[in-house]
């Protein structure tokens, strides 16, 4: 039995099922979640080298299947260097409704992003299997699954008000691969007042929750991005990494992922967790 056996498309299983579900068909180790979840706004000390990040001028595609022309930031050192990740705050908009599924889009439309996460141990520096790791982030229109309506947000002080009976689009959960790898299909975020273009997540091993984190987008890319359909039917942003304090505390520059595609994209980030 594999992970796609264990859910259908629109519906699926809680977490501590899913995780059940997959011991018993012979995945070793595999963590449940539902711990408390650890949150933090200051970063763990950490020491690293950042992936040089830059972005070509271009025009990128808005719904799937667009191409255009291509618009790429530069892929990380094959090396990796062996850090524990800084945390960042969990935020508010954290459900623990997680499926264990690699598409999340449920017929979101924006630019298609499939994300790359792999978890390292910071101390070893070698690749954690089945640690089982969750995503959530807005739509186009800055809007979280589970939440109300944004006027200018959907995020803190964006208008968001009450629950909405959607609450799985753009969230998911993944089990790590023997290299400690989670691949997701997505959208690229869209924005909301207050904060930089992010994703949240937060990595479960052996039963307790190993980080709550968030990573970042080149603020170049999301303006090309942005200059298509869906996301400019919005007016702009108003923070970029530089004026959100989470990116720092979340490692800055390291916590950007790497990005290419051309209108069609591709995003790898490393996560070092303490075991």
């Amino acid at each position: 039995m594999n992970q796609d056996d264990l859910l259908t498309r629109g519906s699926g299983v809680s977490r501590r099922r899913a995780l059940t579900l997959l011991g018993a068909a012979g995945a070793s180790g595999a963590a449940a979640a539902c711990g408390g979840a650890k949150t933090s706004s200051n970063a763990d000390s950490a020491t690293t080298t950042a992936p040089s990040t830059s972005t070509s001028t271009a025009q990128a595609g808005g719904s799937a299947g667009t191409a255009t022309t291509a618009t790429s930031t530069t892929a990380p050192s094959a090396t990796v260097d062996c850090v524990l990740t800084p945390e960042a705050t969990e935020g508010p908009y954290y459900l623990d409704i997680a499926k264990v599924r690699s598409d999340i889009t449920e017929g979101k439309d924006g630019a298609p992003l499939t994300l790359r996460i792999t978890v390292l141990d910071a101390a070893t520096c070698q690749p954690i299997k089945d640690a089982a790791v969750d995503i959530w982030h807005c739509d186009a229109g800055g809007i979280y699954s589970g939440f109300g309506s944004a006027s200018t947000g959907g995020g803190p002080g964006g208008g968001a008000s009450g629950r909405t009976d959607n609450l799985v689009f753009l969230r998911g959960t993944q089990l790590t691969d023997a290299a400690g790898l989670v691949t997701f299909q997505t959208i690229y975020p869209g924005w909301y007042r207050g904060r930089a273009v992010h994703v949240h997540m937060k990595v479960h091993v052996d039963n307790s929750v190993k980080h709550t984190g968030q990573l970042f987008f080149d603020d170049g890319l999301t303006d090309t991005v942005y200059q298509r359909a869906p996301y400019n039917a919005r007016g702009a942003r108003d923070q970029r990494n530089t004026d959100d304090g989470i990116v720092g505390s979340a490692g800055g520059a390291s916590a950007i992922a790497a990005v290419t595609g051309n209108g069609t994209y591709t995003g790898r980030i490393t996560v070092g967790i303490k075991q």
